[in-house]
């Protein structure tokens, strides 16, 4: 079982920058503060409505990531305008994500199996540049496959709907906690690298860091709130040390279980 990388999503911070229309705080300052933290890469999504990462943000990103030595991941809309932006920037990594202007936040995954046909000519030219693409769905095998047919090379599980459940004390937690397993593994036995993002606090992170066939998670809006009270630096540094510690555990879990 292998280490399992934190990317660290900053769009927040241009939230609270964007609402007084000021320069501070800067996402770009996060990024390096949270690579000195511990972070494994960056992430970032650059929505049509620029309500918080801007254009700007993602130049000075891709400069930045590169001269530390960390991936940048895109996260991106499927459009002619992302596309673009992507392909002039070339980011380590490209997410495909839903997205509606009229949303707070993402909802949902991309509806790769019925959108193959939209989706799969930006897959294969985001490929050809040698940006690696991810598809971010629902607990699904369906949804993992049809990722798969279309050239990504990685699946980013959406954990918001069992997040939400746990906090909400939903008898639903334990069910889509085990969607989230069993897509893990039919996305494994197909080749897939898997990441999960979305929601995940401190209480959740756990059970999801245990899912053994997880390379990545990916966490903003939480580590960015806590940042407010303990430092993004501390914050980061306690979400890596519960993913550490729910992947030892389920190592010596499994390896109690085959030595019977």
């Amino acid at each position: 079982m292998s280490r399992l990388r934190l990317g660290v999503n900053i769009d927040h911070v241009a939230t609270i920058r964007n609402a007084r229309g000021s320069t501070y705080p800067d996402p770009v300052r996060a990024a390096e503060m949270a690579i000195a933290a511990g972070a494994d890469g960056i992430t970032a999504h650059l929505r049509e409505d620029r309500r918080h990462i801007s254009d700007s943000d993602i130049e000075a990103l891709a400069v930045i990531t590169r001269k530390r030595g960390r991936p940048l991941n895109f996260e991106m809309a499927v459009t002619q305008e992302m596309e673009a932006i992507a392909l002039a920037h070339l980011p380590h990594a490209a997410c495909l994500v839903p997205e509606r202007r009229e949303e707070r936040t993402t909802e949902g995954g991309l509806d790769v199996a019925g959108g193959h046909n939209a989706i799969a000519p930006v897959v294969r030219r985001l490929v050809e540049a040698g940006i690696r693409v991810s598809c971010f769905i629902d607990a699904d095998p369906v949804q993992a496959q049809a990722s798969k047919d279309m050239g990504a090379q990685v699946i980013e599980l959406h954990t918001g709907a069992y997040c939400d459940a746990v906090r909400e004390r939903s008898g639903e937690a334990d069910r889509l906690l085990d969607a989230l397993r069993r897509t893990s593994e039919a996305a494994e036995r197909m080749g897939l690298e898997i990441h999960a993002g979305h929601g995940i606090d401190y209480e959740t992170v756990k059970p999801i860091a245990a899912i053994p066939q997880l390379a990545e998670l990916n966490i903003g809006h939480f580590l960015i709130g806590e940042a407010i009270f303990t430092g993004l630096g501390p914050a980061i540094q306690r979400m890596r040390m519960l993913m550490d510690a729910a992947r030892a555990n389920s190592e010596a879990e499994l390896a109690q279980s085959t030595s019977r």
